[in-house]
C-alpha cells in the first residue's frame, strides 16, 4: 500500500481469479462494491474476460472504463512499432484513470488471475501507485487453478517450480524445462508448436499436461502431446507436475546411462542439461565426494563408492540401465577430461552392453574454472596433461611435458599431487624450467568454486610442491603469457591470441 494525495481517490488492482466467479475473494467483491469506477482491459472486439468474471457485481451506477488495446499482435503501422503502440496506450489509459482519481473517485482495475502475475494491471500500477493510495487484491492464479483441475501436485519438498512464458526463444525454453523439477508454461496460443517442441527436445513431453480455460466454460484437460496445435487458445497452460511419487516402472527399452560432469564444485557450475539429467535419473552412481554435490531427491537411489573403482562403477551403472533404470554416472569437472566417461565407454564397448544407450554430457572443466578465476591464461593453444603416474608411467609423462613445453604451449597440469604422490610437481618444475624462463606465470588454483578456494599466481621458479594437493590444478604459462597488476593490486594472467611471427 502506498499513499501520496490525501484528497484523491484510491486505486485498487483487483485479482478476480482464473475465471470461475465463485473463486473471487471476499475482498475482491467488497472492493468492487465500494468503487466508483470499474476499469478493465479488452481487445478491439470489446469483450472483456475480466468484466465477464465480475459481471454480477457491477452495478448500473458504476462508471465503466474500457481500456481497449490498440493491437493484440505485433503487427502494427504505429511509427514506434508494437512497443511504441503499447507504451502510448498504457500512458493514455493511466491518464484516464488518473483523471478519475484526481476527482476523488475510487477506481478498481479488474484483472484475471492475480494483478501482479503477468497481468495488464501492473502497467497501470507502475504509472500510478507512487501518486495515489493503492491496494492490490491478490487473486487465484491460472497456475494454481490448472494444478487443482489436474489434481496433480505442482511442487513438493525441495522441488523447484519454474514459471515460463511461451514467448521465450525455443532454445531457452528447452534449457529451462530440462533443468527444472516442475514447470508451468504460460501464454500458449500461437506459441504452442514451439513450446511442445521444447518439451520434446528437453525429454519432458511424456510428463507434460495441458489445461485450457481452467475453471471456465469450455475447460479442457489432456496430455500435451495429444493436443491439436490449431485448437489452442491464449488462455491455456502446459504443466509439468511434481516428480515426487511419479511412477518410474522399470522398462528395459527405456534404460540408459548418462555420464554427467558437476563442474569443479557445487550447483552454480552445473549446466541446464546436466541438471535435467540428474533430476530425471532413477539412480545416481559415482564417487561419494561428487555425489554429495547433488541434492537428494525422493525416490532416487544413490550408489556411492571409492574413487579407485572406476571400471566396477561403470559396469554397475550399465547393469542397472540394462534392467530399465535411468542412471546418471556423476563425475567431477567434465566427464570426458581425466574422468568417468572413458571408464563407462570402455565397459560399454563390450558386446554384452552394446544395446544400452550411453550419453556423455559436458561439464565445466577444472582448467576452464581456474583460468577464469585468474584471467585468461588459456587464451592461446594449450595442452592438458595429468601428472598422475597411477595409470601411465612417469617416463611417458616426462616425455609429454618436454614435447608440450618445447612447443611453447600453455600447460594445464591435472592431478599434480596427493598424499601418496609428493615428488611429481618438483620434477615437473625442473623439466619445464629447461624450456621456460624462471618468471613464467603459474596459476596455482585449489578448490575453485568450493569453500576452500585459493587462487595464486607465482613464478615457475618459485612453485612450491608443498602447496599442491589433489584438489589443485596448475596452469603454466607459455613464453607469451603475461601477469599484470591492475587497479588496487589485482593480478591477472592472460595469454595473447596473436603469436609473434618468427
Amino acid at each position: 500500500m502506498s499513499g501520496k494525495q490525501s484528497t484523491a481517490g484510491r486505486l485498487y488492482g483487483v485479482g478476480l481469479g482464473p475465471g470461475d466467479p465463485s473463486l473471487m475473494t471476499v475482498r475482491a467483491v467488497e472492493v468492487i462494491a465500494e468503487a466508483d469506477v470499474i476499469a478493465y482491459h479488452s481487445a478491439r472486439h470489446g469483450r472483456s474476460i475480466a468484466r465477464s468474471i465480475a459481471a454480477k457485481h457491477i452495478r448500473a451506477d458504476h462508471i465503466e472504463e474500457r481500456l481497449v488495446y490498440p493491437v493484440t499482435t505485433e503487427t502494427t503501422d504505429h511509427p514506434g512499432g508494437y512497443r511504441g503502440a503499447i507504451e502510448e496506450f498504457y500512458a493514455e489509459a493511466s491518464a484516464r484513470l488518473a483523471a478519475h482519481l484526481d476527482a476523488g473517485r475510487t477506481v478498481a482495475v479488474l484483472a484475471e488471475g492475480d494483478p501482479l502475475f503477468y497481468g495488464s494491471y501492473m502497467h497501470m500500477h507502475k504509472r500510478l501507485a507512487d501518486r495515489y493510495d493503492t491496494e492490490v487484491i491478490p487473486g487465484v492464479t491460472s497456475v494454481s487453478a490448472a494444478a487443482a483441475r489436474l489434481g496433480a501436485p505442482l511442487a513438493e519438498g525441495e522441488e523447484v517450480l519454474t514459471i515460463l512464458p511461451g514467448t521465450l526463444p525455443e532454445e531457452e525454453l528447452t534449457a529451462r524445462l530440462a533443468s527444472t523439477d516442475a514447470a508451468v508454461v504460460m501464454k500458449l496460443g500461437r506459441t504452442f508448436s514451439k513450446v511442445r517442441k521444447a518439451f520434446a527436445d528437453s525429454g519432458r513431453l511424456g510428463e507434460a499436461r495441458y489445461v485450457e480455460r481452467a475453471t471456465m466454460a469450455g475447460e479442457r484437460l489432456g496430455e500435451l502431446a495429444d493436443v491439436d496445435a490449431e485448437s489452442v487458445p491464449y488462455f491455456s497452460v502446459a504443466v509439468l507436475p511434481s516428480r515426487v511419487d511419479a511412477e518410474r516402472p522399470e522398462n528395459p527399452e527405456r534404460g540408459e546411462v548418462v555420464v554427467v560432469g558437476t563442474g569443479p564444485a557445487g550447483p552454480l557450475w552445473l549446466t541446464p542439461e546436466t541438471r535435467g539429467a540428474l533430476a530425471a535419473a532413477d539412480d545416481l552412481v559415482g564417487y561419494t565426494t561428487y555425489l554429495d554435490r547433488v541434492p537428494p531427491r525422493p525416490g532416487q537411489v544413490r550408489h556411492g563408492s571409492d574413487n579407485r573403482v572406476e571400471s566396477e562403477r561403470a559396469e554397475f551403472a550399465l547393469d542397472l540401465a540394462r534392467r530399465g533404470r535411468r542412471v546418471a554416472v556423476v563425475s567431477g569437472g567434465d566427464p570426458g577430461v581425466f574422468a568417468m566417461a572413458t571408464a563407462v565407454l570402455e565397459v560399454a564397448s563390450q558386446e554384452e552392453y552394446a544395446d544400452v544407450p550411453v550419453r556423455v554430457l559436458p561439464g565445466v572443466t577444472a582448467a576452464n574454472a581456474a583460468a577464469a578465476r585468474a584471467g585468461a591464461p588459456l587464451g592461446h593453444d594449450y595442452a592438458a596433461i595429468s601428472l598422475s603416474d597411477r595409470l601411465k608411467p612417469w617416463e611417458v609423462i616426462a616425455e609429454r611435458l618436454h614435447a608440450a613445453a618445447s612447443a611453447d604451449l600453455v600447460l594445464a597440469l591435472y592431478n599434480p599431487g596427493s598424499r601418496s604422490r609428493t615428488w611429481q610437481v618438483g620434477k615437473a618444475r625442473e623439466l619445464l624450467l629447461e624450456h621456460r624462463a624462471p618468471d613464467t606465470p603459474v596459476v596455482v588454483a585449489r578448490d575453485v568454486g568450493g569453500t576452500g578456494e585459493r587462487v595464486r599466481i607465482v613464478r615457475l621458479a618459485d612453485l612450491d610442491p608443498a602447496e599442491v594437493d589433489m584438489r589443485t590444478i596448475l596452469l603454466v604459462g607459455s613464453s607469451q603469457t603475461r601477469a599484470v597488476r591492475r587497479g588496487a593490486g589485482e593480478e591477472i594472467v592472460w595469454t595473447p591470441r596473436r603469436y609473434p611471427e618468427a
